[in-house]
């Protein structure tokens, strides 16, 4: 069983925080303080008498005393949480409050909940259990036990419905119901259930607009917000939309309106654009009118610099004070298809179809919208998220799930504000809707350097593509890319596997298709002999019939339109790349028309390449490597889809508490750095991973005698604190077999010294974990000892590992090869291995102050393994904390 013992550190303060109610709106958390008195008796006086009775269990008189134990706030021996709502003109109201109170058995809190009687039904009371059990886990609780009358029918239904695991007893005509806190799966999945909700409740002002009001809509032609509002109007945009100006002047034929508070008819969307400096009172203005969906194009906040972020903090925290959200600021705008919406600077109205958009980069995305539009690609809805202070590509994805407009998802990133929470969204929503990718600023450019294997090894470009794997995203590299593969999936059916068949009437085009191909996971495999037979009918003598299949140039529309079929019946082909380069005895247009009729029926995907300048008109794909990058990653996404979901598996042998002291008790003085090899062997030990036996040494006798206990042969390696490399320094000596090649090792490295016993006859890997400043956690695995930096293979992937994780980390790239038993070598044992990985992922996700974790090398056997050198470097986490939660 893992130990979880309280820790007596200082815990970290309890930030305010936001959560999104089913219906949309926006609650906000946060511990109660002295000044809280007045509004907190006002609260519970205003409770019903049968919410009293319920709350207090009888009669109670409301005074001071009742409010006062939520002031005493520690988040060790009690923890409180006021939850509070906008009120009628913005300020904000508490509406319910929850506290736990902590026990005599340590590990346990008894736990109590009081919701204002009109904001019954909301989800008010599980959002503040969903954070007020996450603040007491911090603080060593592993169990609330809350005391219910059994006719408080919607308390017990707030305790059932939170996804904890749960159990009743009924004694002297009170029900105890005792939670568990532990992250079970069924909770995790209950809380992004509720997310989904709210967030999609959220969104729906955007998308589903019946009026919108432009502040800032200018008459004068060529102005951000004039030019706009004309957008609005020439889309034919199906509500009303208002334009507003400093002296209500009509913009387009539509009379203008000097407030938003003037307008007939109140209003869904708010599109501001004036001056960074009159954003904020803009706004203002909107969301006392009771607008819930605000979209600001103006630019000069965050992206400016301490200043921009200030005002972008002060317009995020209004927003969210009336309940609202917010798409930017410094973004293009907001387009669907739905509701003839487009509030962007899109040259035109965004052509109706199934895939939706959004882009970090507002010119970006308009160039991508103008190319889409060229290939015929249509769009459900386009959002520029800008500087995403609020809305974010997380939230769109929320949103597109259940749009049943949209079939696939295009999403430009610069940045990831909750990675953690982007994997396990995607990868919910790809199981459905193909989510398609590019990110940009993967340099590390600037980053600090890295000490250990597993940090050097560890780019950021890597973790990209450990979080979009494990998401199910498929990247693309670059924006051709992202369309090529946007066309394939609006248009194509996935293939069942990753072997192709080309087709072509040029052999040095088939050449470079086939390179391509390799270059994009994709196999051309021998064509069966019945599939080379009857094409030797079809075919000129002189044509190859192996894979590639060259028709040669003298190939008519007729060629291709009878050997296609003949290619898709080979049950060894996944998907055909046909490629043409007119002759004078065709034409393009006559052999596209001929492929589609040839593929007709096929549940196979078949992707036309023509080299020809009017291959736009005659449709299919620019050149080889664009239809092989494209067709690559459908065959990945084929790949993730039968991919198992995985499981994380329960450790035994973890104390958490114990690991959290020593890291404590290290970071007492110094912010940052290196732990002594005591200190990381017990740091280690905690979470039951391998180590190899070792003896500290202070002298050459001890050193001499440590040997002896251990047996010859041994190894001698400096006691010195993480840092340098050891091999690189001279600070290690392996194979010592007798008394004088140890005095010299001791004597060559100076300073205490580490003995341990020489382990060989195993293959040498790699394990670690770092906090990466943009993904969290991340478990390195790879070939190991001195050329893991060399070979450059170490894999990523985020923690904590499922199953599969594991399994795909052990048994792929070079070390994967390793492990399988390389040249004849024995097997090492996967089993252990994967326990390893689990463990290190537990511990780097369990205590983020550990910043850089190396095990290499781990000699690995088929009788298990052992880590023979571990560094750890800890340093103090950030205290910064989010508001938002989802």
């Amino acid at each position: 069983m893992e130990s979880k013992t309280p820790t007596s550190a200082p815990l970290p303060a309890v930030h305010p925080e936001d959560v999104l109610l089913r219906d949309g709106s926006t609650l906000r958390l946060r511990p109660p303080h002295a000044g809280d008195v007045a509004a907190l008796i006002s609260f519970f006086e205003a409770l019903s008498p049968d919410s009293r009775y319920l709350r207090f269990h009888g009669a109670t008189l409301i005074d001071q005393g009742t409010v006062a134990g939520a002031l005493e706030t520690d988040w060790r021996s009690r923890g409180s949480l006021v939850a509070e709502l906008a009120g009628a003109v913005g300020g904000l109201r508490p509406v319910a409050l929850a506290t736990y109170v902590r026990l005599h058995d340590p590990a346990r809190a008894e736990v109590a909940f009081a919701v204002a009687d009109e904001m019954h039904g909301r989800g008010i009371g599980t959002r503040l259990l969903e954070r007020l059990a996450a603040h007491a886990s911090a603080s060593g609780i592993d169990q609330f036990v809350a005391e219910v009358l059994p006719q408080n029918v919607a308390m017990l239904r707030v305790l059932a419905d939170a996804g904890f695991k749960t159990s009743r007893t009924l004694e002297a005509g009170v029900i105890e119901v005792l939670l568990e806190l532990g992250e079970e799966r069924d909770y995790e999945q209950q809380r992004d259930r509720r997310d989904h909700v709210g967030v999609t409740a959220s969104l729906l002002p955007f998308f589903a607009a019946k009026s919108l009001a432009v502040i800032g809509a200018s008459p004068r032609r060529g102005t951000v917000g004039g030019e706009l509002f004309r957008n609005v109007l020439h889309a034919d945009f199906t509500g009303a939309a208002y334009p507003v100006n400093r002296n209500g002047e009509p913009v387009g034929g539509v009379g203008g309106y000097t407030s938003i508070a003037d307008l007939p008819a109140p209003v869904d969307l708010a599109v501001i654009c004036v001056p960074a400096h009159r954003v904020v009172d803009a706004t203002r203005e909107a969301l006392e009118t009771g607008v819930k969906a605000i979209c600001v194009i103006s630019a000069g906040f965050a992206e400016t610099g301490a200043e921009g972020a200030t005002l972008q903090d002060e317009l995020l925290a209004l927003v969210r004070a009336h309940g609202a959200r917010l798409v930017g600021p410094n973004c293009l705008g907001i387009a669907a298809t739905s509701a003839r919406l487009n509030a962007t600077f899109a040259r035109r109205a965004l052509p109706a179809g199934r895939v939706a958009f959004s882009s970090q980069s507002g010119a970006l995305g308009l160039a991508v919208l103008e190319e889409a539009d060229a290939r015929g690609l249509g769009l459900s809805s386009f959002v520029s998220i800008g500087n995403k202070a609020d809305v974010s590509s997380n939230d769109l994805l929320e949103y597109w799930e259940d749009d049943k407009d949209t079939d696939l998802i295009l999403l430009y990133l610069e940045s990831f504000g909750n990675p953690r929470k982007f994997a396990r969204v995607a990868g919910r929503v790809a199981r459905s809707k193909p989510i398609l990718a590019m990110r940009s600023g993967t340099s590390r450019a600037g980053a600090r350097a890295a000490s250990s294997h597993t940090a050097a090894l560890a780019e950021s470009d890597a973790a990209v593509e450990a979080l979009f794997w494990e998401a199910g995203v498929l990247r693309a590299r670059t924006l051709e890319e992202l369309l090529d593969a946007a066309v394939f999936f609006s248009s194509q059916p996935l293939p069942r596997g990753n072997r192709v068949a080309v087709l072509t009437n040029a052999g040095g085009l088939g050449i470079l298709c086939a390179d391509a191909c390799d270059g994009a996971w994709l196999e051309l495999p021998s064509l069966s002999e019945a599939t080379r037979l009857v094409l030797r009918r079809l075919a000129p003598v002189e044509a190859s019939l192996s894979n590639p299949v060259d028709l040669l140039g003298s190939a008519t529309a007729e060629s291709y339109e009878l050997a296609l079929p003949v290619l898709l019946a080979d049950a060894g082909i996944d998907a055909v790349i046909a490629l043409f380069v007119p002759p004078i005895v065709a034409t393009a247009e006559d052999v596209v028309a001929a492929i589609g009729r040839g593929s007709a029926g096929s549940e196979k995907p078949v992707l036309p390449v023509v080299m020809s300048a009017g291959r736009t008109s005659a449709g299919g794909y620019a050149y080889p490597e664009s239809a092989a990058r494209a067709l690559g990653l459908a065959a990945r996404r084929a790949a993730w889809l039968r991919r198992p979901a995985g499981e994380v598996p329960t450790l035994d042998r973890i104390d958490r508490g114990a690991a959290k002291s020593i890291i404590d008790a290290a970071l007492a003085t110094e912010d940052d750095r290196w732990l002594e090899p005591a200190q990381v062997r017990e740091l280690l030990s905690t979470y039951g991973l391998p180590l190899v036996q070792e003896r500290y040494a202070t002298n050459r006798d001890e050193a001499l005698f440590a040997a002896g206990e251990l047996g010859y042969p041994v190894v001698v390696k400096t006691a010195a604190a993480g840092g340098a490399h050891k091999t690189e320094t001279g600070g290690v000596h392996v194979d010592l077999r007798d008394e004088a090649s140890v005095s010299a090792a001791v004597e060559r490295i100076g300073g205490p010294v580490l003995v341990q016993p020489h382990v060989n006859g195993g293959v040498e890997l790699l394990a670690g974990a770092i906090q990466d400043p943009v993904f969290g956690p991340l478990v390195a695995f790879g070939p190991g000892g001195v050329f893991a930096e060399l070979f450059g293979s170490a894999r990523l992937a985020l923690a904590p590992l499922s199953d599969v994780d594991a399994e795909e980390l052990v048994s792929s790239g070079k070390a994967g090869r390793l492990v399988a038993g390389w040249r004849g070598a024995a097997p090492p044992d996967k089993a252990a291995l994967t326990d390893v990985l689990h463990r290190l992922g537990r511990l780097a996700e369990d205590h983020p102050e550990i910043s850089e974790l190396d095990l290499n090398p781990i000699i690995a056997s088929a009788s298990g393994c052992v880590a023979v050198d571990a560094r750890v470097r800890v340093r103090t986490a950030s205290g910064g904390q989010l508001l938002k939660t989802w």
